[in-house]
């Protein structure tokens, strides 16, 4: 039984992996999961701009109605608009169609608890339990007037838009800064704009002509070169990219330098610290983060748990820890007192806030301190083999650890490659424990 589920949702090749029918037995497999305990009988349905959109949004819609229940679909919305409007508009779950930072050809669907919470991995071995079961599919199937609607509403942008301009300080404003956002061609091409003009701020905007095949491409979060130039070029404080479904934040100095996102973490962990907003002084990150965030953390009081790679496991690890904010160095940040999930618009707004807070060129006010060296190679392998069952790991990890080095290592979830990074001080050390690294891996894990 080939696993569906991946580490945001189920996402593949649009007309392979995912396909109409795969899309369709996947949202028959969601509606009879959610309808047990079905309150209003509605699943909020959204997207990104990308072409295969059209043909997953309408096998997802067949495949709910056909199981009961009732559509509203949105049209192209960010990620954290859909986890937001799902619980403003009392629906039972909501669907995001969308491969995130992933090129044109492939999309994904990812999905919301009537909460706006990703769903647990548990939730999703049901859904995937059920998904394979043809005699439960077909027999959940319905008829006549228990046969489910859909409505397309076009108007609640606004209330999104509303919800994330509140999330800006009221006495503060963007008047007199001059930023350059790159929307990706992606699903924030209308929100973002929006926003940061009417809190007052000038703004050039790039990647907002969505063609159905442009979605990241060399461009936004995944690709911010350009908008480097552009920053330099239109001489703005400070750029804003976002991925293809507007849930990641990169930004850009106003010398065109991209802000590292540990960094940025760091700035703002500490201005929600001073403010008197960080709950219990800590904050998630995960374990790619550089360890100097660790130290400069900890000389500001702050505490700094680390979980595994993917904001999902940011977002349940602060629950567990009860707090409210963590995020990902590759630009998932999450606000939790603003949004559920990785929110690049508003993320976007909580660091303009502190750039305009603190008088300071954006450059500066986002450099609190120096990352130590990191290495991280990707090795195509021919076996995964479990990390316990392979000799000498464990006495190569000592020997790393004995020489004041971080490492990390980890099998890629979707290729046949193994992520080696080390981390550290003295960069020579670096060097050689990374070839000595390579050299074990390839011995054990290459026929």
């Amino acid at each position: 039984m080939a696993e569906l589920f991946g580490t945001d949702g189920v996402r593949g090749k649009a007309g392979e992996k995912v396909s109409a029918f795969a899309s369709m037995k996947l949202a028959m497999a969601t509606g009879i999961y959610f309808r047990p305990n079905s309150k209003t009988n509605r699943i909020l349905v959204g997207k990104d701009t990308r072409r295969s959109g059209y043909m997953i949004e309408n096998a997802i819609v067949s495949g709910l109605t056909a199981v009961g229940y009732d559509v509203i679909q949105i049209g192209p919305m960010p990620t954290p608009a859909i986890a937001f409007l799902t619980e403003d508009m009392r629906c039972d779950a909501g669907i995001m169609i969308s491969a995130s930072h992933n090129p044109y050809y492939d999309n994904g669907i990812k999905f919301f608890d009537t909460n706006g919470n990703k769903l647990n991995r548990l939730v999703e071995e049901k859904i995937e339990n059920i998904y394979y079961n043809d005699e439960l599919i077909n027999s959940s199937q319905v008829t006549g007037k228990n046969i489910g609607k859909s409505k397309r509403i076009d108007d609640v942008i606004g209330r999104y838009i509303v919800h994330i301009k509140n999330s800006f300080p009221k006495n503060l404003t963007l008047t007199g800064i001059r930023i350059v956002v790159d929307c990706a061609n992606g699903a924030g091409y209308k929100i973002a704009p929006t926003i940061l003009s009417e809190l007052g701020a000038e703004v050039l905007v790039l990647g907002d002509e969505p063609n159905g095949f442009n979605i990241n491409e060399g461009c936004g979060a995944m690709h911010p070169e350009e908008l480097s130039k552009e920053v330099i070029r239109y001489r703005a404080d400070i750029g804003i990219a976002l991925d293809g479904d507007a849930d990641r934040l990169v930004m850009v100095d106003e010398r065109g330098e991209v802000i590292d996102g540990d960094k940025l973490m760091g700035v703002l962990a500490l201005h929600l610290k001073n403010q008197g907003r960080l709950r219990n002084s800590a904050m998630v990150a995960t374990v790619m983060s550089n360890q100097a965030l660790d130290d400069y953390l900890k000389q500001e009081g702050i505490r700094l748990y680390r979980s595994s790679v993917g904001d999902k496991n940011v977002v349940e690890l602060m629950k567990e820890k009860g707090l409210n904010f963590g995020g990902e160095q590759s630009g998932h940040i999450i606000f939790s007192d603003f949004a559920k999930t990785g929110d690049g618009i508003s993320s976007a707004l909580q660091a303009l806030a502190y750039l305009v807070s603190s008088n300071k060129k954006a450059s500066k006010a986002f450099n609190p301190f120096e990352n130590y060296p990191q290495k991280l190679i990707n090795l195509n392998i021919s076996k995964k083999i479990p990390f316990e069952e392979i000799e000498g790991l464990k006495q190569l990890k000592e020997e790393i650890d004995s020489e004041g080095l971080r490492h990390l290592f980890r099998y890629s979830g979707t290729e046949n490659k193994i992520r080696l990074l080390l981390e550290g001080k003295d960069s020579d050390k670096l060097e050689e424990f990374m070839q000595k690294s390579v050299k074990f891996f390839k011995k054990e894990l290459i026929s």
